[in-house]
């Protein structure tokens, strides 16, 4: 592709996609390959491609030339893509024609931030910002058992996501996500004088410290085998609890800090080991509700298509997001 910058995002190429036959070219990292069988017992494979303005999937069936390339090249692959416009039931779906692997180390960091989202704030500051919260701990203890989980993490938690899809669903995702729960954490603490405050934030900066282990990939994401056998929650659990008994942290204390871990999904629907029963785990539980539920927002306005009014469906707000300002108001 000759000039990157002049393909169309994936959101504009779903909105204004080219006629029946008309060609297009788009760069797109590779996000998810799933295998399937067709009613006749034959191969093809569904791609879901991605950029920070959206998603798109097509298949390729195993008569097609593309076939092998999408076996060979998996989740996290920038491909340049060539193909025709097609619809299926009045959708896009576009018939690919030609796919050419492009070096991640050959973009520049203007040309990545169109293919994979960022954390909105530098990431050093959030680094920086997360040694402060750890150093707020006033609690000698717990302060030497985070400071032993996150010296056990060493830096797969700064370029970790938060998540795959729901929030935060970004290198350094997890690390935006618990500086920011660690924000509303210490602003809140106040109106709670029955939550015990280290514990509290303790529990904030370790609640997700497992989704370094759930996860694997670079550019696209998946979920490891311990991620698909165990999940976060547990694997989240067994760091803690390694970090507290090799800091000899005191029983009690290390209960109620697995406890915020096993709970801080809040419903076992949710994936919670446990339902929040503790002070500190309830109001943690609601912190990081709420700070997902933001991210979810926040990314929706950040990538609004221009002139658009409401998002698309997202499935963790369970509903569309209005995405204009509030109007001015007038005197009189």
């Amino acid at each position: 592709m000759d000039d990157p910058t002049a393909s169309p995002t994936i959101a504009g190429l779903t909105a204004a996609p080219p006629p029946d036959g008309g060609p297009f070219q788009l760069r797109a990292v590779i996000r998810k390959v799933e295998q399937r069988t067709t009613k006749t017992q034959k191969p093809f494979l569904v791609v879901e491609f991605a950029d920070t303005s959206g998603t798109l999937s097509t298949n390729c069936f195993d008569n097609s030339p593309l076939f092998s390339f999408f076996q060979q090249h998996r989740e996290g692959t920038i491909v340049d893509l060539s193909g025709q416009g097609d619809s299926y039931q009045g959708r896009f779906a576009p018939r690919l024609t030609e796919a050419t692997v492009v070096p991640a180390n050959n973009l520049s960091e203007e040309e990545l931030a169109r293919l994979v989202e960022q954390p909105p704030e530098p990431v050093e500051a959030l680094k920086t910002e997360l040694r402060e919260h750890v150093l707020a701990l006033e609690n000698p203890s717990l302060r030497a058992v985070v400071e032993s989980v996150f010296s056990d993490a060493g830096p797969a938690f700064f370029t970790c996501p938060a998540a795959i899809n729901m929030h935060h669903a970004y290198p350094g995702g997890l690390l935006e996500h618990t500086v920011r729960m660690a924000r509303a954490c210490r602003a809140l603490l106040p109106l709670y004088p029955e939550v015990h405050h280290d514990l509290a934030l303790a529990g904030i900066l370790l609640h997700d410290i497992g989704k370094i282990d759930e996860y694997e990939g670079g550019l696209a994401v998946r979920h490891s085998v311990a991620g698909v056998l165990q999940g976060h929650i547990v694997l989240g659990y067994q760091r803690v609890r390694r970090a507290g008994i090799k800091e000899r942290l005191d029983a009690s204390l290390l209960q109620r800090l697995e406890h915020i871990i096993l709970s801080h999904q809040g419903e076992p629907e949710w994936g919670a080991a446990a339902r929040a029963a503790t002070a500190e785990a309830v109001f943690v539980s609601m912190v990081d509700n709420l700070d997902a539920k933001m991210g979810m927002v926040q990314h929706l306005l950040r990538n609004r298509r221009e002139g658009a009014v409401l998002s698309d469906r997202h499935p963790g707000l369970r509903t569309s997001l209005l995405l204009t300002e509030p109007e001015p108001e007038t005197g009189g």
